[in-house]
């Protein structure tokens, strides 16, 4: 099943900067294969749903392996049944409404 999701991971103990962190999640999903765009809060992720889902848990792992004690984790997901669709066919269509 094909999925589009928002991720947003939260290293919490990891002090102010987060940059670190959150580079090292874009390299995660770079090597899951995860279709992915990084945006001023979070990452546009887009793939078939285990493979979505494997690299969220590699994230949460990889960064408890960095000495993260606790991850909070904002995750929505959307899937169709009708067709597959594509996050940029999904922004596409908005902006062909707009004047």
């Amino acid at each position: 099943m094909h999925a589009i999701a928002e991720f947003t991971l939260v290293p919490l103990g990891a002090g102010l900067s987060l940059s670190p962190y959150v580079a090292e999640v874009e390299r995660i999903l770079a090597e899951a294969g995860v279709h992915h765009e990084l945006h001023a809060n979070g990452t546009n992720l887009e793939g078939e749903w285990d493979v979505v889902m494997a690299a969220v848990r590699t994230c949460h792992e990889r960064l408890h392996a960095m000495g993260i004690p606790r991850i909070h984790t904002d995750l929505r997901i959307g899937t169709r049944t009708d067709r597959e669709q594509r996050m940029c066919e999904k922004v596409e269509s908005v902006k062909s409404k707009l004047p």
